[in-house]
């Protein structure tokens, strides 16, 4: 029987390469973004890509800045497709936010989308898990939540608190049948920043979601994408020295 997943942030980025790998492997499928129209294109493209009349393809225009409505706004879409194994928390921004030059307002939206938004989205995902007896909670983090970036101090603590709430999410919910799963891709090449080909080992969407999917699909606790050169560097993350940093940012 084909499973269904639920992903947020699903018109762009590394949410539609997701989309479209768990397409690719069978799945029915909830798709949520703020641009509706994009969803439309999406699911269009899924179904000329991958055709299977039996597929569910239900889409919702979800602004995750808008927490308290993150729930109302994602239960039709639960009931729309029935049980749900999988929802992957994904929307989030970046921007370069250098400290001390007028960035507030914009450090708290990244804050507000990537941790606030976030954890409304997981509220509503668990809740509905728990309702069902089962599921498994996937978190799109960052290598950037282990690692201090120049310019990118908010995001850095949006995805370091983020990934925080996962690993509780994940010892409290052990017991009630609910699986956790974080991910932490690094570079990787999507219009959220841009020139981001110049970082090092950046690879493309479509690779983050292929080895995203298949670390999910064994229900891993934890992962990073890629895994080479990630998996064997991760230990060094917090230690890089500072100018390698500069010379990047």
């Amino acid at each position: 029987m084909s499973k269904t997943v639920l992903i947020t942030g699903a018109s762009s980025g590394i949410g539609r390469a997701l989309a479209l790998e768990f397409a690719a492997r069978g799945y029915h499928l909830g798709l949520a973004a703020r641009r509706l129209d994009l969803l439309a294109q999406l699911r269009a493209e899924v179904q000329t890509q991958h055709p299977d009349p039996a597929r569910r393809i239900a889409i919702v225009a979800l602004d995750v800045d808008q927490p308290e409505a993150v729930a109302s706004t994602l239960r039709p879409l639960f009931e729309a497709l029935g049980k749900v194994d999988i929802v992957v928390v994904n929307a989030g921004v970046n921007r370069f936010t250098p400290i001390g030059r007028g960035k507030l307002l914009e450090q708290a939206q990244v804050i507000q989308t990537n941790l606030i938004g976030a954890i409304a989205t997981a509220e509503a995902a668990v809740e509905h898990f728990l309702g069902q007896g089962a599921g498994q909670l996937v978190g799109v983090s960052s290598l950037a939540s282990l690692q201090a970036i120049p310019k990118q101090g908010a995001y850095c603590a949006s995805k370091a608190g983020f990934s925080m709430y996962l690993d509780a999410a994940r010892i409290e919910l052990k017991r009630k049948n609910i699986a956790v799963c974080q991910i932490l891709p690094g570079f990787v090449l999507t219009d959220i920043v841009p020139k981001m080909e110049k970082y090092p080992f950046a690879v493309s969407a479509a690779q983050a979601a292929r080895e995203s999917v298949s670390l999910i699909e064994k229900r891993k606790e934890f992962g990073v994408v890629p895994a080479y050169p990630w998996r064997w560097l991760r230990p060094f993350f917090g230690h890089i020295p500072d100018a390698l940093w500069r010379k990047l940012a």
